[in-house]
Order: C-alpha cells, then structure tokens, then sequence
C-alpha cells in the first residue's frame, strides 16, 4: 500500500495543518519511502479491538508522587476526581436532537 497525495491532504486537514502543495508531495515521497522497509509478510491486518474491548494490563508499582498538591491545579475535586467545567460544546447536547 503506498500513501496518496490525497491522503496527505486528508490528515493534513483533520490536523487543521496548513500545507502547501509543494510539501504534501514531500511527504507523499517520505513516507512511501519508509513503507518501502516496512516487513508486513505474515503480519495479520489490524482490524480494531472488536466487541471484547481492549485487555488491560494490571496496574502495578508504587504510586508516582505528584510535585504540588492537586488541589494546586485543580481547586475542585470530587471522590479523589477532578471536577472540570463543561465545554459550551457539550452542553444540552440532548436537546437538539
């Protein structure tokens, strides 16, 4: 599989980046030459991590201490949680509907 110049572009937008044409086709030519050494021969094809969910790995290790309290940089807790304000592009998201 090798990368388009559309699929360039693409990213490029969904990254909200500015490109210029000269070089999205600077990218194409990286990184198709960077797949060119990529050994995909017997590799199965990712298919996402399906209804099973991702495994998860056991949390182990003491507990990394933070340099401030958090109640330095986060006044508003709640059950060992932080309470954050609700972005104005989340709310009465129900209603629209």
């Amino acid at each position: 599989m090798s990368v388009t110049i559309d699929d360039v572009k693409h990213v490029a937008r969904l990254a909200r980046l500015g490109m210029t044409d000269e070089r999205a086709d600077q990218l194409v030519a990286e990184l198709n030459r960077i797949l060119e050494g990529v050994k995909t021969v017997g590799v199965e094809p990712a298919s996402g991590v399906g209804a099973a969910g991702m495994p998860l790995r056991v949390d182990a290790g003491p507990p990394f201490p933070l340099a401030r309290p958090p109640q330095r940089f986060a006044p508003s807790m709640r059950d060992g949680f932080f309470l954050v304000p609700r972005l104005a592009s989340h709310e009465d998201v129900g209603d629209d509907a």
